[in-house]
């Protein structure tokens, strides 16, 4: 079994109360929003040309793609609330067999947004259905079986798609190509994270020095999901160990508690690096042994550690397979 992230980016089905209070902390408008500015000005161009129309029409459908982390769940919230529409939230495993699909179509009302999580593991005859629904705004259905069977094409109203996945190449062509709009998140700046961690701070009703959320910016490995949940556990060690105020020796201590390095790195991190470069030094490693080694699936593998790795210039993709570089391989003997 692999060692347990301090910083999980997956969720789990005990993890219901937190993301709840994870909600709360969400913002709903794009001037609440911070970071991925290139994204927010594209959409509110969007977003405005279809108010002004007033003629019925609906926002193309968008997809998001991008790490974990970045806001997708966020911005699907934040467009719904921009265009004053009903928001209706499924995920691509959910949905399992072409009727549940159907039953959440016709459910829909003119000018909903259906917001569709991890939309790349739709099973293919969900996704056949979703063409015409999406394109046409049609839904076939097939009643009865064998010489009796009837085809019925059913009028949906009018509603927009988003779409959010960690792995665009898994889309079918075929469904990535009825999105009228397009946008990879992007990591955030460490002056974004910032700003995150101290908003969080305000609505969590937890002073917080601007050292300290300078501090907690460089361990969140620019990623907002996880500035959240440390600046939450670092809360917890405030009130418990302190007087509720985080500054740099709280924010030090708790740190080093998590275990949670000067990049972000945690154990979880050091241990797959460490682990590549014992077995195998300079030599490339492919993603089936590094999940064999490590314990974890390919997919968190590819989707949760690599892309910050990566991003830090710690891990090369080559065609032979993933090599830790001599930047991680410092990092790391500092850290020992």
């Amino acid at each position: 079994m692999g060692i347990e992230r301090v910083i999980d980016n997956t969720v789990h089905e005990d993890d219901s109360e937190e993301e709840v209070y994870e909600q709360s902390l969400r913002p709903t408008n794009f001037s609440e929003y911070i970071g991925q500015e290139r994204l927010k000005k594209n959409l509110k161009l969007a977003i405005d040309a279809v108010k002004k129309r007033d003629d019925g029409t609906t926002l193309d459908h968008v997809l998001l793609y991008g790490p974990p982390g970045l806001g997708k769940t966020t911005m699907a919230n934040v467009i719904a609330h921009e265009l004053g529409a009903n928001l209706k939230v499924t995920t691509g495993p959910a949905i399992e067999r072409a009727g549940d699909l159907a039953s959440i179509l016709t459910n829909l009302q003119d000018g909903d947004v259906l917001f569709i999580d991890e939309i790349h593991r739709l099973r293919r005859a969900v996704e056949e259905i979703l063409y015409s629904a999406m394109e046409d705004y049609k839904l076939d259905i097939v009643v009865g079986k064998g010489p009796a069977a009837n085809s019925i094409r059913l009028d949906l109203p009018h509603f927009t798609v988003i779409g959010a996945t960690t792995r665009t190449g898994s889309l079918a062509g075929p469904l990535r190509d009825r999105f009228g709009i397009t946008y990879r998140l992007e990591y955030y700046k460490e002056p974004e994270i910032k700003q995150i961690i101290k908003r969080t701070a305000g609505l969590l009703e937890t002073p917080i020095k601007d050292d300290a959320a300078e501090m907690l910016a460089t361990r969140s490995r620019l990623t907002p999901r996880i500035a959240n949940r440390i600046t939450k556990r670092v809360r917890d060690y405030a009130d418990v160990n302190g007087d509720g105020v985080i500054d740099t020796k709280i924010a030090t201590e708790a740190l080093d508690l998590m275990e949670i390095d000067s990049l972000g790195l945690d154990p979880a991190d050091r241990n797959m690096l460490e682990l590549m470069i014992e077995n195998y030094g300079d030599r490339p490693v492919g993603v089936t042994t590094i999940a064999a080694l490590t314990g974890d699936e390919v997919s968190t593998i590819e989707d949760y550690y690599e892309p910050y790795l990566i991003q830090l210039g710690f891990i090369e993709k080559t065609p032979r397979g993933r090599v830790v570089t001599l930047k991680a391989k410092e990092h790391l003997k500092k850290h020992d």
